[in-house]
């Protein structure tokens, strides 16, 4: 078993069932809570910023049907 550390696509990541640390609940903190303010991800190299912003691309894109990615 080849344990991947990296994943820039949260689509990819799903559909290849990979291990992952779950950030979705943080979807509701800023669509709801900080929908009015900008927010600047920092963090340092290999901390997730590009699969956490794919991650709200496929949540928010209503061209495409994700509901399967983010169901349980």
């Amino acid at each position: 078993m080849h344990i991947r550390t990296s994943f820039d696509s949260f689509r990819d990541l799903r559909e290849r069932n990979a291990y992952y640390i779950d950030k979705t609940d943080g979807l509701s903190e800023y669509l709801v809570r900080r929908f009015d303010k900008a927010v600047l991800f920092t963090r340092p190299r290999r901390f997730g910023k590009t699969l956490t912003m794919t991650m709200f691309r496929d949540f928010l894109d209503i061209r495409q049907d994700s509901r399967d990615i983010f169901s349980a």
